[in-house]
C-alpha cells in the first residue's frame, strides 16, 4: 500500500475524532467558537507532519517537542483557559499516537485509544456536567472602581449593570488617556445564548440578546 493510500483513511479517523470531540462534546458544553479553529487546524497539522516523517523514533520525540513548545508560549497574546489548554494537549496528542499506530497497521489500538479518550471527554463534560463558568472581556468606564480596595463595588455594579450572575472578575489592561479598563468577568447562566454580536453601551460590552431581556 502506498503512502498516499495509506494516509487518506488514517486522516479522515483522526479528523473525525478530533471533530466528534471538539463539535459534539466541547462546544455544546462551553458554547465558545474562539478555540475551535485551533483545536482542529493543530490536530490536522501534527497528525500530518508526524505521519508523514514515517519513523517512529522521530515521531515520538516530536511530539513530546510539541508539548514542550506549547507549554512554554501559552500563546502569548492572551494565555489559554486550563480547561482549553487540556483539549489543545489532548488533540496534540492523538494525532501522534494515530500516526504511529496507523502507520504500523494496528488499527484495532487505534480506535481503543481513541475511544477511551472520547469517552472520558464526554463523561467529565456531558455527563459530570462539570463545565466551567461563562467568560467575557468588557471594557469599563468607571476606573474609580478598578482599586483593589473597591472590589465588592465593581462586582456589584457589574452585576446590576449587566444583569448576569457574576462571581468573580480580572483587571486587565487600564487605559488612564481614556479612563477605562478591560475587565474580564466569569459569569454562570445557562440560558444565556454564547454566539452573538456585541453591543457597546454604558461603556460595557454586552450580548445583544442581553440588551433585549434587560429593556
Amino acid at each position: 500500500m502506498t503512502l498516499f493510500a495509506q494516509l487518506l483513511p488514517a486522516l479522515g479517523f483522526n479528523l473525525a475524532v478530533a471533530a466528534l470531540i471538539v463539535r459534539y462534546i466541547y462546544y455544546p458544553t462551553h458554547r465558545d467558537k474562539e478555540y475551535v479553529l485551533t483545536f482542529l487546524a493543530l490536530n490536522v497539522s501534527v497528525f500530518l507532519t508526524t505521519f508523514l516523517l514515517n519513523d517512529t523514533d522521530i515521531t515520538i520525540g516530536f511530539g513530546f517537542s510539541l508539548f514542550a513548545i506549547f507549554s512554554i508560549l501559552r500563546y502569548r497574546t492572551d494565555p489559554l483557559p486550563v480547561r482549553e489548554m487540556t483539549y489543545i494537549f489532548s488533540l496534540m496528542a492523538l494525532p501522534v499516537l494515530d500516526a504511529i499506530l496507523i502507520s504500523q497497521g494496528r488499527w484495532g489500538e487505534t480506535a481503543l485509544a481513541n475511544a477511551v479518550v472520547v469517552l472520558v471527554f464526554y463523561v467529565i463534560e456531558r455527563v459530570w456536567g462539570t463545565s466551567s463558568d461563562r467568560r467575557k472581556t468588557i471594557t469599563y468606564e468607571r476606573i474609580e472602581l478598578v482599586k483593589a480596595q473597591n472590589a465588592p463595588l465593581l462586582l456589584a455594579d457589574l452585576r446590576q449593570r449587566t444583569g448576569l450572575d457574576i462571581t468573580h472578575c480580572e483587571v486587565g489592561r487600564i487605559d488612564f488617556l481614556h479612563d477605562t479598563a478591560e475587565i474580564k468577568i466569569h459569569y454562570t447562566d445557562p440560558e444565556l445564548p454564547a454566539a452573538v454580536p456585541d453591543t457597546h453601551t454604558q461603556g460595557i460590552e454586552m450580548p445583544e440578546a442581553l440588551l433585549h431581556r434587560t429593556r
